[in-house]
């Protein structure tokens, strides 16, 4: 057994809650900017610390009008917009409790937290989503003017009840009860305090105080619905970093270009689709060469900075092609971002060195919902590439002898929400049982190996994380997701897709014409130098891991897998029992000729 702990800087007090920065803020720096919304393309109109409290109290008078009382739980259901924002501190301002929803929730989903939770009402973004709503004791719609409905109803509530609200709010409160996705079972809801957030919040300024200030900007484009997209929010409100929305990703570029960001955040799988879709636009476009050439230095130059900086010739080659090829990519992000921040799955160390080499560092870190977001970060200047950083101060790692990771410290939640058998079997005396597999090393930078339910174990016995080989193969260009299987079975195997972006540019560089859906793969699934290109792909991977633990066959699926196809959750993960149900042939056609050791 290993660990690792980061004595605490701060102590969050008992009646201190998220409402108290907000209003500190208005009371010290009234007029500064603490949000823009983009109303019209490439527009973005500040919003100063003064409107938006206002507009809090006015919202929360609105509810308090509907009924909100204290503790109740109010339902939130909407893409990533101001008034996700808006509407998530009004809710906490009357002393209520957020219900997080993923705005692409089917209805049973919204169902089974609306019911669980006991939810006092909801505030939809659209009709549609309305139309999935039942049971909720009030519905509100954003695009039907639900805030400005709430305004008009809350104009008879006096003022001072908010803030004998607000200020009655204590740390030890329920502030959010946040549904994890799941990749497995019916969602659980996690209790998270003030004290969780408020801890989360100041750890994590404390060592991304180069990201989190006055003088950053961070454009969100994640769910808010995710803890990750969630604390960050509340991060930057804190610290009056300036906030801007993206709600539909198809505009991201355009809206980092205008928002112009000094950070980012984001999962693994967007910074994957980056890399990926300028290596295969350079490609398209006949200057694969360079391009490759040019993200091999990155990587060259970002190890030299670890084992005593790069030689003159290093130098030489990343000062040409930063000219060439990094500046371009900075400039997609609006060509001013400090760094970037990533978390709710491995990265990889090559996509680390890429982009640290390119000038976007990636600050990996990790934590789940249950430690609301990330317990361990890499730092600025004290980055590990490859590891996801170390405890944010006043936390603790343990690696249990099985392999397990086991978290303490005041950002660990209270339980799930009425499962107190959950609860039991998670917590243990004060150590939440993550379910991931890692490893500590001396300096206490923690590495993610796999996921304790995800270990196959073949049928010679052999104990295999299939994440390795999967962050792996998903680096390719050509791979859009990919599963490794092998349970019980004599060999490790995968099925992979293709990615839909990537295909229409193979396609025309190999000839292989359609009558169809150039991004579908359904026609070429069997086709040997698509198969060829994957099975390279294949090969890369598996220098990673020993010969008992190599990919030895795969299958090309015919479509790639997605969220509406309820394949992934809503942060790119996929759902393994999903996957292994709806192509149980596939993976039966991977074994059909193979016999089972004596």
């Amino acid at each position: 057994m290993r660990e690792y702990s980061v004595p605490a800087t701060v102590v969050i007090g008992a009646e201190e809650n998220l409402l108290d920065a907000v209003f500190a803020h208005e009371a010290e720096n009234p007029g500064d900017t603490l949000l823009k919304v983009q109303r019209t393309p490439g527009e973005w109109t500040p919003v100063t610390v003064a409107e938006f409290t206002a507009q809090v109290v006015s919202v929360a008078k609105g509810l308090i009008a509907a009924g909100v009382g204290p503790g109740d739980r109010v339902a939130l259901l909407s893409r990533t917009r101001y008034e996700w924002t808006l509407l998530d501190y009004a809710i906490l301002a009357v002393g209520g409790v957020t219900v997080p929803i993923y705005e692409t929730s089917s209805a049973s989903q919204i169902a089974w937290i609306l019911e669980d939770s006991g939810a006092a009402g909801i505030v939809v973004e659209t009709t549609a989503h309305a139309a999935l709503v039942e049971g909720a004791g009030f519905v509100k719609i954003i695009e039907d003017g639900a805030v400005a409905g709430l305004v008009e109803e809350g104009a008879g509530v006096d003022e001072a009840e908010v803030h004998a609200r607000r200020r009655a709010v204590r740390a030890d409160d329920l502030a959010t009860l946040i549904y994890t996705s799941g990749t497995t079972g019916r969602p659980k809801g996690c209790e998270l305090t003030h004290r969780n957030l408020l801890t989360e919040i100041a750890a994590t300024r404390e060592v991304l105080h180069q990201l989190l200030s006055a003088d950053g900007s961070v454009l969100l484009f994640l769910p808010l619905a995710h803890v990750f997209g969630k604390v960050i929010q509340c991060g930057a409100i804190a610290s009056r970093t300036v906030i801007g929305h993206t709600p539909d990703t198809k505009n991201l570029v355009a809206d980092l270009g205008t928002f112009r960001p000094t950070f980012l955040l984001a999962a693994p799988r967007v910074f994957e689709k980056v890399y990926n879709s300028a290596r295969q636009k350079a490609h398209d476009g006949g200057k694969g060469g360079i391009f490759d050439a040019a993200a091999d230095t990155a990587i060259a130059w970002s190890r030299a900075q670890d084992t005593g900086g790069a030689g003159l010739a290093l130098k030489l080659k990343h000062a040409l092609f930063d000219k060439l090829v990094y500046g371009k990519l900075r400039a997609v992000t609006g060509d001013n971002v400090v760094a970037a921040v990533s978390g709710s799955a491995p990265l990889g160390d090559r996509l680390g060195h890429f982009f640290r080499g390119v000038g976007i560092p990636i600050l990996e870190g990790y934590g789940l919902t249950e430690t609301t977001a990330g317990i361990t970060v890499n730092a600025m200047g004290a980055q590990r590439i490859g590891s996801v950083g170390r405890p944010v101060p006043g936390h603790s790692v343990r690696i249990a002898d099985d392999g397990e990771i086991m978290l303490a410290g005041d950002i660990v939640f209270r339980g799930y929400w009425r499962n107190p058998e959950a609860t039991a079997a998670a917590l243990e005396d004060g150590w939440f049982h993550s379910g991931d597999i890692g490893e500590l090393d001396d300096a206490g930078f923690l590495s993610i190996t796999g996921r304790k339910k995800e270990i196959l174990v073949t049928a010679g016995g052999k104990n295999v994380a299939p994440a390795v080989l999967e962050d792996r193969l998903r680096a390719n260009a050509l791979v859009g997701q990919c599963m490794v299987v092998g349970d019980g079975q004599p060999f490790i195997a995968a099925l992979i897709t293709i990615d839909p972006e990537a295909l229409p540019g193979w396609r025309e560089r190999n000839g292989k014409t359609t009558d169809g859906d150039p991004s579908s793969a359904a026609d070429l699934v069997d086709d040997p130098e698509l198969r060829g290109e994957i099975a390279a792909a294949v090969e890369e991977a598996n220098q990673a891991v020993s010969r008992a633990e190599q990919i030895r066959k795969f299958r090309i699926l015919p479509v790639d897998f997605t969220e509406a196809g309820g394949e992934i959750t809503p942060t790119l993960k996929v759902k393994r029992n999903v996957v292994s149900e709806k192509y149980a042939d596939e993976v039966a056609a991977l074994y059909a000729d193979t016999k089972q050791p004596a």
